[in-house]
This record gives structure tokens, C-alpha cells and sequence, in this order.
């Protein structure tokens, strides 16, 4: 019996070691603290995991949406509350951080809508936003529908990106595999971001 016992453990010790495992045990919790850090790369990841079953899509989306909302609910609350910190003035002396103001005074519920898909504003606007004179109260839903609509896009688009992944290489549960898909999907986004980036640069100034 006590033989039986320790191999029954060490099986299941074995089991949460594997790539299934660890995502069966942390994806969720993972997608929920990346996706306030990395943003799209963990979102699309959350997809890719999601079309192999890993974790379901579903969750995945309301992970990577939470963990999003609170993430800039945090920003936000930083930068309401210590505008004047030394940690805060770094990013407010950057000129990203007095664009992502500007467009806030114009429009400010367009600005808190849209700014999650922004290249470049992603970090510095939630505490642009903190510093400036919007309620918490109306921030708060905004950011939710934001969240939640970036989440389920991103995390839905990394679902597709999985699927066109696996007629191109066949079967990609071997842990090999997912981490090939993983890349292409990462190399997928760095692509996709350079072109916004190159366009916005080429876009000319509007006229005064």
C-alpha cells in the first residue's frame, strides 16, 4: 500500500510537471498577472493556449480582461495618489506620457476606450490619467468595457492565430510544438506592431 501511495504521489507530482500541468494549475493565474504587465503578447498566448485546450477559452478571456482592468485600476490609482513621487515624474517627463495627455483632454471617454490600443500610450496613460481631473467614479466603468473588449479581442485573435498555426504544423500539443506556435504568435505581434508603428510615423501632421 505504502509503495502504491508514494507512486500514485510521484505520478501526480509528474503530472504537474508536465506543460498541461503547469497551465492546468497556473494558466489562469498567469494570464491574470501578465496580461497587466505584457499586455497583447499574454493575451494572444491565452489564446494560443486556449485552442489547445489547455485552458478554456472562455476563462482565458475573463483572466487576461481582469487581470487588465485591476493592472491599470492600479495605474490609475498610482497616479492619483502620488503624482508628485519620484517613480510617477519619470513617466510624466516623457513625451508619450504629455501625449497620451493631450488626447485625454480632447476626448476624454474616447481616450480611456482606446488608449489600451494605442502603441505606445499602453503604460504611461492609466497614470496619465490618474494624474488628471477625471473621477474615479467614471473612470472605473470605462476602463471595465475596455478591458473587457480588449481582452476578449486579443485573447480571441490568439485563438485564430492557433488554429491557422496547427494546419500549418499539424498536432502542436508536444510541449516542443506549443512553444514554436508560441513564438510564431509572438512574431506575429512584433510584426503587427511594427506596421502601426511605421504607419503612424509616415502619417503626416495635421494641418494647423
Amino acid at each position: 500500500m505504502g509503495i502504491a501511495n508514494d507512486t500514485d504521489g510521484a505520478a501526480d507530482g509528474y503530472a504537474c510537471m508536465t506543460l498541461e500541468g503547469i497551465v492546468t494549475h497556473y494558466g489562469l493565474l498567469a494570464l491574470f498577472l501578465g496580461a497587466g504587465i505584457e499586455g497583447e503578447t499574454v493575451a494572444l498566448t491565452g489564446g494560443f493556449l486556449a485552442h489547445q485546450r489547455l485552458v478554456p477559452l472562455g476563462w482565458a478571456m475573463v483572466a487576461v480582461s481582469a487581470g487588465s482592468f485591476v493592472a491599470d485600476q492600479i495605474f490609475f490609482m498610482i497616479g492619483r495618489r502620488y503624482r508628485d513621487h519620484r517613480w510617477v515624474r519619470r513617466f510624466t517627463d516623457k513625451p508619450a506620457f504629455a501625449k497620451a495627455y493631450e488626447m485625454l483632454e480632447k476626448r476624454p471617454v474616447s481616450f480611456v476606450l482606446a488608449f489600451r490600443f494605442l502603441y505606445g500610450l499602453r503604460v504611461v496613460s492609466p497614470l496619465a490619467i490618474g494624474t488628471s481631473a477625471l473621477p474615479m467614479r467614471r473612470f472605473t466603468p470605462l476602463n471595465a468595457i475596455a478591458a473587457t473588449v480588449w481582452g476578449v479581442s486579443f485573447t480571441a485573435l490568439g485563438y485564430i492565430f492557433g488554429s491557422a498555426i496547427e494546419r500549418l504544423t499539424g498536432d502542436i500539443r508536444s510541449i516542443g510544438m506549443v512553444l514554436i506556435g508560441a513564438a510564431i504568435v509572438g512574431a506575429c505581434l512584433f510584426a503587427l506592431t511594427y506596421a502601426l508603428r511605421s504607419r503612424n510615423r509616415a502619417r503626416p501632421p495635421a494641418s494647423q
